[in-house]
């Protein structure tokens, strides 16, 4: 499964990578042909042909390499190492314009920059994925040795306020999320307004910041908590101890020992607790 999860992503790196380097191209292609450029050839793909046709005058080819593409014009440039010779080499071509030559250079990073705004306003339309922590302030795993936990907050805690401001996400962008109010706070203690069991509550938390080279940004104040998210098997591998309990891919984990759980954290914590001390069962 890791394996073809690791093809998957190169495949798709591939396939970001040539469609925006096609784009650019095409800009380059499109703005000659509108100047009257001579274009000997418009390649995806570097390497040998494994397919050509001309049409019109220009050879439309598809290498073999898939690692972007090119093309030739010879009035701008000549790049005969990569894009090989064309019908044009050593053929007298009539000069362009200084303006000729901006437009088709400018075209290119012009059709690049297109294609960001039409990915941009795909998003925007058809939406982003989202997980339970962008749109909740639920507490999934407090560190146990953190300030929140010090302060006595609880996973399943559902925090409302950072320093009397409300919170309604639990990562930034968002100006009222509880990672960024907890970053920006300017004083020692920070306040946290919470819910428990629908009971409101409040404490102060002294913030962490972990300490940082010289030459490093200066961390980040932490409460050294994660939001809830849900604790849902991936993988299991064979003959290990999840296996011989009868868990597969797709099940949901709630509880440990009869405690509720909220993120996954939570279980990875229970196996780094028994990493130097006696091996118990997990119900």
């Amino acid at each position: 499964m890791a394996t073809f999860k690791f093809i998957l992503i190169i495949l798709e790196v591939l396939l970001l990578f040539n469609l925006l380097i096609g784009v650019h191209e095409l800009g380059h292609f499109l703005a000659a042909k509108w100047r009257g450029l001579k274009v000997d050839r418009f390649a995806i793909w570097f390497g040998k042909p494994i397919w050509k046709k001309k049409v019109n005058g220009v050879e439309y080819a598809l290498g073999w390499i898939p690692a972007g593409g090119y093309v030739a014009l010879p009035q701008m440039a000549t790049m005969e190492a990569i894009e090989g010779k064309g019908e044009s080499s050593g053929q007298p071509l009539p000069a362009i314009s200084a303006l000729d030559k901006i437009i088709v250079a400018f075209a290119g990073p012009l059709f690049s920059f297109l294609l960001a705004v039409a990915f941009a306003c795909i998003v925007w339309v058809v939406g982003k994925p989202i997980n339970e922590g962008d749109n909740s302030t639920t507490i999934g795993w407090v560190d146990p040795t953190g300030p929140a936990a010090k302060a006595g907050l609880q996973a399943g805690d559902t925090i409302v306020q950072i320093d009397n401001k409300p919170v309604s996400k639990f990562f930034p962008p968002s100006l009222d999320s509880v990672m960024w109010r907890i970053a920006t706070s300017e004083d020692n203690i920070i306040k946290i307004t919470y819910l428990r069991d629908k009971q409101e509550h409040t404490t102060e938390a002294v913030p962490y910041v972990a300490p940082t080279k010289w030459y490093e940004r200066k961390a980040l104040r932490r409460l050294m908590i994660v939001p809830a998210s849900p604790s849902i098997v991936f993988e299991v591998a064979s003959n290990s101890p999840a296996a011989l309990a009868g868990l597969h891919h797709g099940d949901h984990v709630i509880a440990l020992n009869g405690q509720p759980i909220y993120n996954p954290q939570a279980v990875v914590s229970a196996e780094e607790a028994m990493s130097n001390s006696p091996i118990t069962a997990l119900t």
